[in-house]
């Protein structure tokens, strides 16, 4: 009597005799290893090799697509904000007044180090660019521009992705702060994030227009803040629409020019968006270098 054969045993564990096999290799696999498939079932080598095959859905920005993302970096824009300005009121011993402190102006060692004055950028302090950003002159100033953050960054991040939405708002708060440059005072002092919330306005009404979604929401809330910046003394104007114009074209390259420049794949949509954004922030750059020199 001939004997019996042995039972074949799983692929990935030899110790495990089974009667199935993969439908689609052929090779033999436990009930762990094993998937349902559309026909049959697959093993778990089949499956990621099917998986790296398939194109990956992606937004109209060209960020991945499925279930949404945290928006971790809208939060950690938010905390560093939030810590910046808790570190000007140490210093200063002024919750209220952080940048002033009492009497004597800015008793705040970071704040007189990064507030943006365009004289002092041109003394080569550049720091200020882009630390005058997470400055804020009191809570109430520190809060309007977090919680506006908070609510079109939870919107904005996860269709652009997190390194897109990044780099808009740091080109919107460059180009406010270019904008500053240009057309405030030579020791004209400016701080605040509301550059690149601005910035971030253009970019959710781009992206609502991209959709064929109604923006009217949009326009009359920039419209309202554009008139509470122009109504109010003090407020930076300058930085206000700088930032927004730069979000806005930095938006509207990254969604309609790669249709537009007639891209033909994905990869080649993301180069032109990546460099249309990258475009704006070296515009703004190049307006911060030249105001610097004249003002030498």
């Amino acid at each position: 009597m001939n004997p019996q054969p042995p039972a074949p045993t799983c692929v990935r564990h030899p110790d495990r005799p089974t009667g199935l096999a993969c439908s689609r290799c052929g090779r033999p696999a436990c009930p762990e290893c094993l998937q349902p498939a559309a026909v049959g079932q697959h093993c778990v080598d089949c499956v990621r090799e099917g998986q790296r095959g398939t194109r990956q859905v992606r937004t109209v920005a060209g960020a991945v697509a499925g279930k949404t993302p945290v928006p971790y970096v809208t939060y950690a824009l938010i905390a560093l904000n939030v810590l910046v300005y808790a570190i000007t009121a140490f210093q200063s011993r002024n919750l209220v007044d952080n940048a002033q402190g009492g009497t004597n102006f800015f008793t705040s060692r970071l704040f007189y180090d990064w507030v943006l004055v365009p004289a002092m950028v041109s003394n080569g302090d550049w720091i200020r660019v882009l630390g005058s950003g997470f400055l804020h002159y009191g809570p109430i100033h520190l809060a309007l521009n977090m919680f506006a953050l908070w609510i079109i960054g939870r919107s904005l991040e996860p269709p652009l992705g997190r390194l897109r939405f990044l780099a808009i708002y740091l080109v919107s708060l460059i180009a406010g702060a270019a904008a500053c440059m240009v057309f405030q005072g030579p020791l004209e002092a400016t701080a605040g994030a509301s550059g690149a919330v601005y910035g971030l306005f253009g970019a959710v009404t781009v992206l609502l227009l991209r959709l064929r979604q109604n923006a009217n929401q949009m326009f009359i809330l920039i419209g309202i803040n554009l008139f509470i910046s122009f109504s109010i003394p003090h407020l930076s104007i300058a930085g206000h629409l700088g930032g927004l114009v730069a979000g806005t074209l930095a938006a509207l390259g990254l969604l309609f020019l790669p249709e537009r420049l007639g891209a033909k794949t994905q990869e080649a949509a993301r180069s032109i968006g990546w460099a249309s954004i990258a475009a704006i922030g070296l515009i703004a750059v190049v307006i911060i270098a030249v105001r610097a020199i004249t003002l030498t």
